[in-house]
């Protein structure tokens, strides 16, 4: 039985990084049921009853260094683990994880990765030290690829894939729709959904998304809703957009799983989002989407879609939100495109657990050989 050890962002309530766990897992077992899966994690006990898996916490050393010695396989992801922006330290945690298995001499897989901003000398050093050194990579990005090449990482095979949220199957729009019935909105307009977050202490965009919201509810009679991706996090920075508001709206303030979000979004005739997995989850179940964008990635995943962002955080403008919303809202043409580009990510996504498994397969061989031509000795 093989034996997986997956480290990131996992155990934090972030709803995005949980549903590519989820993703992850879901398709490790597809393809081998068996298989023997160790995260670690912020939270073990809740990421063991979620996704029945063995949990190590995140600063256990011994336990980490024991799960890496018995593991076959050590993937590094997904997500934007190997960055300096949000963090500058948290990447040299990623990357000391990988340390500690090319000292093991475990093979390494970054997973589906987005790669970079990487902004300090020793980081990038590092990166390019333990990027040289792992066995196989997919990044969910060409920005990604472009960022390894610029590091100097030239040595593993990389190949450009898709976020593993992509993959997953859309929820049951029945959990979303009493979640925002539970709101208390009234009328018949659309449900339009707002994702949002804090950022660098940025309050500008929070003035212009009041603004937004309450022209849709004036104008054509939409029905605000605020959807939470990092509990309890998002639910702040909703609230600190909602009391600029003049006009009614609702919070999900519930801690919600990657079902429950998925299932809200389901339910959304748009969504306006920050946060990149709401944009992904708006994908997956076919909504009509706008982005705003605070990173690289944001741009990243609309390119890869031949989209562009309404604005970032620092320059956005109500009239140009509100004409973008509208241009998205009423363009059935591209919606259609969208979802013919959104169908080959997902295929995309799906790659990502089979380059996996096939290199457990290829260290199974090379074990196999090994040990019979010690016997023939």
């Amino acid at each position: 039985m093989s034996k997986l050890v997956i480290s990131g962002y996992y155990g934090f309530d972030n709803a995005g990084d949980e549903a590519m766990l989820l993703a992850m897992v879901g398709a490790f077992r597809s393809m081998e049921p068996s298989l023997d899966i160790t995260v670690i994690s912020g939270n073990p006990a809740d990421t063991r009853q979620r996704y029945g898996v063995s949990a190590v916490h995140r600063l256990n050393l011994w336990g980490i260094i024991r799960a890496i010695q018995r593991c076959d396989l050590l993937i590094s992801g997904g997500g934007s683990l190997l960055q300096d922006v949000t963090s500058g330290r948290s990447i040299f945690y990623y990357l000391g994880i990988m340390q500690l298995a090319c000292w093991m001499g475990r093979p390494i897989m970054l997973y589906a990765q987005g790669i970079g901003p990487i902004r300090s000398r020793l980081a990038r050093a590092f990166m390019k030290h333990i990027g040289n050194r792992v066995a196989v990579g997919t990044v969910r990005d060409r920005g990604s690829l472009t960022e390894l090449a610029g590091l100097g990482v030239t040595r593993p095979q990389v190949t450009v894939t898709a976020d593993p949220v992509l993959a997953l199957t859309p929820a049951s729009p029945e959990l979303g729709r009493r979640l925002i019935d539970g709101l208390g909105l009234t009328g018949e307009g659309p449900v339009i959904g707002f994702s949002v977050r804090e950022w660098q202490e940025c309050d500008h965009y929070k003035t212009v998304f009041a603004a937004v919201a309450d022209r849709l509810v004036v104008e054509i009679g939409a029905r605000i809703v605020f959807l939470p991706m990092q509990w309890p996090d998002d639910v702040t920075a909703a609230r600190r957009v909602a009391i600029r508001m003049r006009q009614p709206h609702g919070i999900i303030e519930k801690r919600c799983d990657t079902t429950e979000l998925l299932s809200i979004v389901r339910n959304l005739d748009l969504l306006v989002g920050v946060r990149l997995h709401a944009l992904i989850f708006a994908a997956v179940t076919e909504r009509p989407f706008v982005g705003v964008s605070y990173d690289p990635k944001i741009e990243r995943f609309l390119e890869t879609l031949g989209e562009r962002h309404a604005g970032t955080l620092l320059d956005l403008s109500v009239e140009g939100l509100i004409d973008k919303i509208l241009q998205v809202k009423n363009d059935t043409l591209s919606m259609k495109r969208r979802q013919e580009r959104v169908a080959e990510l997902r295929s995309q996504a799906l790659c990502n657990a089979a380059c996996a498994m096939n290199l457990l397969v290829e260290k199974g061989e090379k074990v196999f050989m090994s040990n019979r031509n010690k016997v023939k000795l």
